[in-house]
């Protein structure tokens, strides 16, 4: 006699945690002489998502985005500059730039921390965002470029007569956006597909993606590519035929670098709180078990790969008309290096400790290459290792277990 016998779902390991529910299945088990025994309830524990964010994260959220859109434009825009409480227009555009590069480690966070994908490439990503702005940038400049050509500068200094054809749409901000997201997505979902199709994986795929943007610097630093070569794209004007340098458009700026940066957060925690995200870190723990039970791990690497590569170019989209200027370096190894680094010394598979760490060590990086310029690259190197060997999970693995300790009796 046949009988239906109950299959538990496989744990995944989550860092959040997951409710459960127990749900009652029917089961009428078999016996020896071929007698069905009566049907007897079974508990079979599924895994239900938690809460989005704890009454705590709610509050927090509040209140961090009352600072972005509230007291962070008080403070700059209609407190006296002679105030002790003025927010000075130098602190708005460094406040603003370490936003963008907490969205960058909060995307690194998504394919490292709870995929175990380490990219030594999104530098490229956030570049590709960047120039994609850059070039509108460029155009909104007109006639008022220093050689009065419809042209940018650098095109009429190398003999340009014409705009290259992937500058087309560059007078279209609609048309940008778009870009902004296509482009570096475009580019991971081609790179991402050919590698998780040959099952590259560990440290042969970090190196693959640090040999990926080393070549686009390359490329870029040439002048007949027509991204401005060494010196990219730089005095930028206007910004939908707004000037970009008043402190009104600098504020803007930097609100909707904070909003996009919440809203980005607000999303990655409902995704790694889904079955998708469930299914990544499953991918991350243990790849050949997930492969086992029926999941072909090459879409859920790639849409995540893919989504992480669209937030660093929205990133480096925003980035551009904060900082004013865009060139290759932005697409170095060594900027891909230290996106890995703000993930790690904040805590991977957190959410939060990617943005900490982005506001720590950029913040330290701002104070120290103007204190002590000359040991700035020895502490990078020096807090790396420290976070690797002594606190693996970083600054929230750190606090957690002092609260730990610190409720035990």
């Amino acid at each position: 006699m046949s009988s239906k016998v109950p299959v538990s779902p496989s744990e995944v390991e989550t860092a959040s945690p997951v409710r459960t529910e127990p749900v009652e299945v029917l089961a009428s088990p078999s016996t020896s002489s071929g007698r069905a025994d009566s049907a007897a309830p079974l508990a079979v524990v599924l895994p239900v998502a938690g809460p989005l964010l704890t009454r705590g994260g709610w509050s927090s959220f509040i209140v961090a985005l009352l600072v972005v859109c509230a007291l962070a434009p008080a403070l700059n825009l209609l407190v006296p500059e002679a105030s002790g409480f003025h927010l000075s227009g130098y602190m708005v555009g460094l406040l603003g730039k370490i936003m963008c590069y907490a969205i960058a480690a909060l995307a690194i966070d998504l394919i490292w921390g709870y995929t175990g994908i380490l990219s030594l490439g999104h530098g490229l990503f956030f570049a590709l965002g960047g120039y994609m702005m850059g070039m509108y940038l460029m155009r909104q400049i007109g006639l008022d470029g220093n050689y009065k050509n419809e042209l940018p500068d650098f095109m009429v200094f190398l003999d340009w007569k014409e705009l290259p054809w992937h500058w087309a749409l560059s007078d279209s901000f609609i048309a940008t956006l778009f870009l902004i997201v296509l482009v570096p997505g475009g580019v991971a979902f081609v790179f991402g597909y050919f590698a998780f199709r040959s099952r590259i994986k560990g440290v042969y795929f970090s190196i693959i993606t640090q040999a990926l943007t080393f070549a686009a610097l390359l490329l870029f630093f040439r002048n007949e590519t027509g991204f401005g070569g060494n010196n990219g794209f730089t005095d930028f004007k206007r910004i939908l035929d707004l000037p970009i340098a008043t402190p009104g458009m600098r504020m803007a700026l930097f609100v909707t670098t904070g909003l996009t940066l919440l809203g980005f957060f607000l999303w990655a925690r409902w995704l790694v709180n889904s079955k998708f995200g469930r299914v990544l870190q499953a991918i991350r723990d243990a790849e050949s078990r997930v492969m086992f039970c029926g999941y072909n791990p090459l879409p859920y690497k790639l849409t995540i790969w893919t989504i992480s590569a669209v937030m660093c170019g929205v990133a480096g989209a925003l980035y551009v008309p904060q900082v004013g200027i865009i060139n290759p370096s932005e697409m170095s190894p060594a900027a891909s290096i230290e996106m890995a680094i703000w993930a790690a010394v904040g805590g991977r598979a957190t959410l939060i400790g990617p943005i900490i760490g982005a506001f720590i060590v950029n913040g330290a990086k701002s104070w120290l290459t103007v204190a002590f310029p000359e040991v700035w690259l020895y502490f990078l190197g020096g807090l790396f290792i420290v976070v690797t060997l002594f606190l693996p999970q970083g600054v929230v693995g750190l606090v957690k277990k002092l609260k730990r300790k610190g409720n035990q009796p």
